[in-house]
């Protein structure tokens, strides 16, 4: 099997290095991640400028390839032709913070699982769903190995899943849970400064957002100590309101 690995917080991040050498196990691997921290960069395409590549050596002395592109850039470019050989699964992590609810619209680690399946390629996101001051990228490391290991002979071209692990040591989590999206809650907060010119600038700040732990739902596994795997598809369609909206007269213009 043949994964190409990357990541939204730049080529050097831990957590992209752990997640490779979790790969590893599977065959060849191949890293292609971008050459900055593009966090909550969502799925972004860079059409107005080049994009350029150069090669790094990480610090286990593996070779990579690192993009000024964002991270759905690197999988594009990678399934273009900028890495010759068919790529079998893209595996995206391991984001340093959770990418549940509403953040998978905002994640750079999910989009650029996304990207792999618009170009039929299967795709995996790999996030800790607990914020913490001391990640150990070792256990959403093996975790990531049991979910490679059990689909492996099951891929299909279409299959996104986010996968989000709790911040605990491997022989505290519980299991795993098949979840749907849950209710992120943000508490974001305009932040508003002046500059030395006086000239007004802003930040976008606010408490860490936090969510409603439903059973069922990637927020309520993580509050139960499981690793949370939710399938994700591409379709948007709300379907009961496009029902719905198909009932209505529409008057003409």
């Amino acid at each position: 099997m043949h994964i190409l690995v990357t990541n939204d917080d730049g080529v050097t991040a831990p957590g992209l290095l752990a997640l490779a050498q979790a790969m590893q196990t599977f065959g060849k691997v191949s890293i292609l991640a971008p050459d900055r921290n593009w966090s909550a960069s969502g799925h972004v395409k860079t059409l107005h400028r080049p994009l350029r590549i150069q090669t790094v050596t990480l610090a286990d002395g593996t070779g990579a390839l690192a993009c000024d592109g964002a991270p759905s850039d690197c999988v594009a470019m990678a399934k273009m032709g900028l890495i010759n050989e068919k790529i079998d699964l893209v595996v995206s992590g391991i984001n340093p913070g959770p990418n549940m609810g509403h953040d998978v619209t905002y994640s750079g680690t999910v989009t650029a699982a996304m990207e792999a399946v618009i170009s039929g390629i299967p795709g995996i996101a790999v996030s800790f769903g607990e914020f913490s001051d001391s990640y150990d990228f070792s256990v959403a490391g093996a975790i990531a190995q049991t979910i490679v290991r059990t689909i492996a002979n099951r891929l299909e071209p279409e299959m996104l899943l986010n996968v989000n692990v709790p911040a605990r040591s491997l022989d505290t989590i519980q299991g795993i849970r098949i979840t749907r999206l849950g209710l992120r809650v943000y508490r974001d907060a305009l932040d508003k400064r002046l500059d030395p010119r006086g000239r007004p600038y802003y930040w976008i700040g606010g408490e860490e957002p936090t969510g409603v732990p439903d059973n069922g739902s990637d927020f309520g596994a993580i509050a139960g100590g499981y690793v949370s795997i939710t399938p994700l598809q591409l379709d948007l369609t709300a379907y009961p309101i496009a029902q719905k909206l198909s009932t209505w007269e529409w008057a003409n213009s």
